[in-house]
């Protein structure tokens, strides 16, 4: 692969540079060769399992310069409206080097097009709007890296991993309150080739192992409810027991019968615990979508804290960065972790908030305002448009109580503002933020397991149908303190450039106040009939 790309990089950059009035300033080619296997198995029964290998390629042109080019927001449409040319190509392109190069060369060709076309819209646009609040640059300078590794994942024993799924799986039939459960198994493993005319010709891979398991019920006013756990890992070493495993659906069982009988959550505004993992994809929402760098520039986003560099924005106690270089944290791996981005940029630490002061955005080579260069961020899923995004995303507490003196803090904060319970948000599904003008910049995080704390004594209460709601600003100045237990949060973030791997690092925050909404729910009642085979 690398040659051919190679090769075809050079060809073109001679024959189209001055091919056209408009000149060809930038070339850089992304091809991502994966392998997957998936396995799920319900109620003791393998579901499916199959392998999905598969060989993507994106073609990244630049026609005029630096300052601008076809890349340019065109206001009144999206920014990131692509500029790339992408393709699937034939896994059995491999090894044939003048095949795959023709494809290049098709690629390359309609790229080429697409950006002369853009650019004459870009001039149109500029002509007739008013000019921008932030002029800078629409591409960075990079270094030219040179670096090569070859990572490789080695199938486990397919035969013991069908047995084991089928055997988690079991453990969740036969209980009349799960109307649907699952298990899956997946790993792959991915190499990037990327090459541009900066001079960049990197090779790099990542593994991605997940074992996930899900059980649902609904609730007799129609609102479902469900537990969820994965593991993930880049080798399957990292994957727990077989016994961890067993611990852990037989607890999510039990939290499961507790929510479908769970009382509803009335709105609420007081003081929240947020556990270790809810705490990251917390600080993922509300704040770090809008650190990303492209959204300080976008005339069409909200800008929320673009010019708030150098001013407090949150608790003292609190610093932020993200660093896509870690591999692990305290031993767990991370899945957002990268050598390079989709730019060819190296992964590198990018310093967001430092002791409650916003410091900086996590940047590709668009630049800002200020910042004029990338920290590794430009991130992308194969077809999409590469846009600054999170990595490993790290909350760090300069003080830290033990959980149990964060659990006493929530309680005396209660009877300090006349409340007669607080909330402990324990697991969170994932959520949603508006960072466009055309929108309230708002944000909207789903609770799957909240506890009712009472300021009385009485022991907590499971409660459902709570959604965590606010404004960024608002709510981030809330944060008071800190527990030490740090936890490790993987998973995927799907934005405008696509469905990423990510994580986010977090201990337990005490937040002197958060808003609570009631959630959406169906209007399904649950089944007539149990399952069969049901335990009462």
């Amino acid at each position: 692969y690398m040659n051919a790309l190679v090769k075809e990089l050079d060809r073109s950059l001679a024959g189209l540079k001055n091919a056209e009035k408009t000149p060809m300033y930038y070339l850089g080619y992304e091809l991502v060769s994966s392998r997957y296997h998936h396995m799920s198995a319900k109620l003791g029964a393998m579901q499916t399992d199959f392998e999905s290998p598969s060989v993507k390629l994106d073609v990244d042109v630049r026609v005029n310069s630096m300052a601008l080019d076809n890349t340019h927001q065109v206001k009144g449409n999206l920014a990131w409206a692509s500029q790339s040319q992408h393709a699937n190509l034939p896994v059995s392109l491999e090894g044939d080097e003048p095949a795959l190069r023709a494809r290049i060369w098709e690629y390359t060709d309609e790229a080429f097009k697409k950006a002369q076309e853009s650019f004459t819209k870009v001039k149109m646009n500029k002509a007739v709007t008013a000019a921008e609040d932030d002029p800078s640059p629409d591409f960075s300078p990079a270094p030219a890296e040179k670096f090569y590794e070859t990572v490789t994942l080695q199938p486990p024993d397919m035969a013991a991993w069908r047995e084991r799924l089928k055997n988690y799986s079991a453990m969740l039939r036969g209980y009349s309150f799960i109307y649907d459960s699952e298990v899956s198994f997946s790993f792959g493993n991915e190499t990037r080739y990327l090459v541009n005319s900066d001079g960049t010709r990197v090779k790099t891979g990542n593994n991605y192992i997940t074992l996930s398991y899900s059980l649902e019920s609904r609730t007799t006013d129609g609102m479902d409810v469900s537990r969820f756990m994965r593991y993930d890992g880049d080798s399957f070493d990292d994957l727990p027991s077989d016994e961890k495993v067993a611990s852990d659906i037989e607890k999510s069982i039990k939290e499961l019968a507790l929510l479908k009988d769970a009382p509803t959550m009335d709105p609420y505004s007081g003081p929240v615990i947020l556990n270790s993992e809810a705490a990251g994809i917390y600080f993922h929402e509300i704040i770090g979508h809008r650190l990303e760098g492209h959204r300080q520039k976008l005339e069409d986003s909200g800008q929320t804290f673009a010019k708030k560099v150098g001013q407090k924005v949150t608790s003292d106690v609190i610093t932020l960065y993200d660093d896509p270089s870690m591999k692990e944290f305290n031993g767990l791996p991370l899945r957002g972790y990268y050598r390079y981005d989709n730019e060819g940029v190296r992964a590198q630490r990018a310093n967001l908030v430092e002791n409650g002061v916003l410091k900086g955005f996590m940047m590709s080579r668009s630049p800002i305002r200020g910042f004029a260069s990338s920290n590794g961020h430009g991130r992308r899923a194969s077809g999409m448009e590469v846009v600054a995004r999170m990595g490993n995303t790290i909350v760090q507490a300069s003080r830290t109580v033990p959980y149990a003196e964060l659990r006493r803090m929530l309680i005396e904060e209660c009877r300090r503002q006349g409340k007669p319970f607080g909330l402990v948000i324990d697991d969170i599904s994932g959520g949603f933020t508006y960072t466009g003008r055309g929108s309230g910049q708002t944000f909207k995080v789903n609770p799957l397991l909240v506890y009712r704390v009472y300021t009385d004594g009485r022991p907590d209460e499971i409660v459902r149908g709570a959604d965590l709601v606010g404004t960024p600003i608002a709510n981030f100045s809330k944060v008071s303190a800190a527990a030490d237990d740090y936890r490790v949060t993987n998973g995927d973030c799907v934005a405008e450039s696509g469905r990423i791997p990510i994580s986010a690092v977090s201990p337990s925050l005490l937040l002197t106040e958060l808003e609570v909404e009631k959630s959406e729910k169906s209007q399904e009642k649950p089944p007539v009939l149990e399952p069969p085979l049901s335990k009462k």
